[in-house]
Order: C-alpha cells, then sequence, then structure tokens
C-alpha cells in the first residue's frame, strides 16, 4: 500500500489525441502502471499512474496543456473475484469514502493494482493496515501467580 501520483489529463474527444500523449509518454520511457479513460461527451478524461511522475510531469509540460495532479491510494490485490470488494468493505466500515477507484489489468502472479482516490488518506491507511500483535514482556516464561492475601 502507496500513495502514489496520479495525474488526469483532459483530452478532446477525437481520433489520435490519446495516440499522442500516450506515445509522448512511451518515447520518454515512462511506465503506465493503472489507467482508466472516461468519456464525457466532447471530452474525456485520461486518469493514470506512471513510474515515474518528474518525467510524466515534464512530457505534460511539453506535450499536454490541461492536466491535474492528485494524490492516490495503491494497493496490490490478488487478481481474483471478491478482491476489490473487500477492499470496499473495509473502508465502508471505517468510514472512509471511495470518491473513485479503478485497477490496472492483471499482471503476472495473479496480482493488479488498485488505485484509490479516498477522502481520508491517512484514515484509509490505518484501515487497512495489519492488526498488531501486542508482545508481553514475559512471554514464553512461567510465573507463579503472586500470594493470596488473607485477613
Amino acid at each position: 500500500m502507496q500513495m502514489q501520483t496520479q495525474f488526469s489529463v483532459y483530452l478532446i474527444n477525437k481520433p489520435g489525441v490519446l495516440a499522442a500523449v500516450t506515445g509522448a509518454l512511451a518515447k520518454a520511457k515512462v511506465n503506465i502502471t493503472a489507467l482508466a479513460l472516461m468519456d464525457a461527451g466532447e471530452h474525456g478524461a485520461l486518469r493514470m499512474v506512471c513510474d515515474d511522475p518528474d518525467k510524466t510531469r515534464k512530457v505534460l509540460g511539453k506535450t499536454h496543456d490541461r492536466w491535474t495532479e492528485a494524490e492516490v491510494l495503491t494497493l496490490e490485490l490478488d487478481n481474483h473475484p471478491g478482491s476489490f470488494a473487500t477492499i470496499a468493505r473495509k473502508f465502508a466500515a471505517g468510514h472512509v469514502n471511495i470518491t473513485y477507484a479503478y485497477c490496472s489489468s492483471g499482471a503476472g502472479g495473479g496480482k493488479t493494482t488498485g488505485v484509490f482516490k479516498v477522502s481520508d488518506a491517512r484514515k484509509a491507511r490505518k484501515v487497512l493496515a495489519p492488526a498488531r500483535k501486542t508482545a508481553r514482556k514475559d512471554a514464553g516464561t512461567t510465573r507463579k501467580p503472586p500470594p493470596t492475601r488473607r485477613r
């Protein structure tokens, strides 16, 4: 689980625009690790997480004029039915709102990357943190119970 930079690129909905943006990233050797493309009539929004945010900023700064950044939570998920639902239930139980989410395509080893834009990233991380076991100082030692007092 980690916080990463997501880039939202606003595109005119016509042939070649998406290819130009993704081609410029490829030419700069920037790997897109997860993406989602949404249609909004004449325009679209490309949301993506890339392996090198600094290079991505440089490429977008030179090739495109309408883009923003946001911090998102990324998680490695098992690529099988119910993995996404489990995370959604944990966020719901912890009262963390998911503003939007998307996943990468399945990768080797049966894993995928889930991308979550959440209302409170710190709280989300706490909700997903594994329960910590408290270790007793005297674990593994035998102690006699204290003597019983009688009056």
